[in-house]
């Protein structure tokens, strides 16, 4: 069989997806990722920057993708010992596994001639990311609807639902942005989260440090000490709308628009958001620490063995084929649909974005079934 390499001009399509167990999947793909040596990168074998650099995979797959070809350099074959220099052209053909997404629809609200509105359902991210590029919002609506290109208004975190505004060109776009940047956007989200929250507007002005290397944010307040305070600067103002005395629904009102504003504010007052691992606790392992456990694990498995993923009701393993994918002889995650390390049981957050108003304009999303309270 003749490889044919993706390259990110490649638009997503509709038969690129499979849906099981309420996740949409990503047929593996062959795709060409290419990256430029950075400062900190030159002076390194190529075998030993990817095995530093991208620890999911193990050192010998490195070796063996430099000798088949399958990582070059300035578009040439190099040997295992090649020392890069800056600036150099480094393309890695590969087997593309892409995380699976949970099967909600992406839900169209609005389509006027440079506007479009839609729900973004929880742990898809908006646009191409990561190990993201086909389960994405940009991608679902391009594969399934045929709109492109699409320029992002605002985003929401991966694990967040809720309304999403798209520029239709580049000039609607800058207009939002004009519009954003002179404080004349305001957006609104629910969440539900532990506890009683208190009646009454409540304001939170604390700056927020986003560490990008552990994934998560933190409140930094003064101390007393005359030391500065990190971060930047942000507030978020809270209001009930209900609660059971177990839970609340609290609508949460971003004045700043910081990573993880509205959930690392709600922890510091107390009151989390009821099903957010990273900020239920104070005490919450860093991104990094989770991410080597995961990483250690997949790099132990039996790569014979096919994933649970292949399995239907009666145990029966499924083969590749009948998912229309070929299984990559030197593809680390074959034959699995999900890249190994996957936490498959994640779930969508419970903070939705409801609302995005303008000077002359209003969006509106419906409130999500967890907002309700008995």
């Amino acid at each position: 069989m003749e490889i044919v390499w993706q390259t990110p001009a490649n638009p997503p399509e509709a038969h690129d997806y499979i849906f099981r167990n309420g996740k949409r999947y990503v047929r593996p793909y062959y795709f060409e990722f290419i990256s430029h040596v950075k400062n900190r990168w030159a002076g390194k074998t190529i075998v030993d920057l990817f095995s530093e650099e991208f620890k999911g995979r193990p050192y010998q797959y490195y070796v063996s993708a430099v000798k088949c070809g399958r990582l070059r350099v300035d578009g040439e074959m190099v040997h295992a010992n090649y020392v890069l220099q800056r600036s150099q052209k480094i393309s890695h053909f590969l087997h593309r596994h892409e995380p699976p997404v949970l099967e909600d629809t992406v839900e169209i609200l609005q389509d006027e001639n440079d506007v479009l509105t839609v729900c973004k359902p929880a742990s898809v991210p908006v646009h191409p990311c990561g190990q993201y590029r086909k389960n994405t919002v940009v991608g679902i609506l391009q594969a399934e609807h045929g709109h492109a290109p699409l320029f992002p208004v605002h985003r929401l975190d991966r694990l967040v639902s809720g309304l999403l505004i798209f520029a239709k060109n580049a000039e609607k776009a800058e207009n939002f942005r004009q519009q954003i940047e002179a404080g004349l956007i305001k957006k609104e989200y629910i969440a539900r989260i532990v506890g009683t929250f208190p009646e009454g507007e409540q304001i939170v002005d604390a700056n927020v440090n986003y560490n990008a290397r552990e994934g998560r944010s933190t409140v930094e307040v003064c101390d007393g000490t005359g030391k500065s305070v990190e971060g930047k600067k942000a507030c978020t103002k809270f209001e009930r709308i209900a609660t059971d005395g177990k839970h609340s629904i609290v609508l949460c009102k971003p004045v700043t628009g910081r990573t993880h504003q509205i959930r690392v504010h709600l922890q510091f007052m107390g009151y989390p958001i009821a099903n957010d691992a990273l900020y239920l606790t104070k005490d919450v392992a860093p991104r990094s620490g989770k991410r080597k456990a995961k990483e250690m694990d997949a790099s132990s498995l039996d790569e014979s063995l096919p994933s649970d993923l292949l399995k239907n009701g009666d145990d029966e393993v499924r083969t590749a084929e009948e998912f229309e994918f070929a299984i990559d002889s030197m593809c680390t995650n074959c034959p699995n649909l999900a890249p190994k390390g996957y936490d498959e049981d994640e779930e969508g957050l419970w903070l939705h974005c409801i609302c995005y108003t303008g000077p002359d304009w209003s969006y509106k999303c419906p409130y999500p079934s967890w907002a309700i309270l008995i």
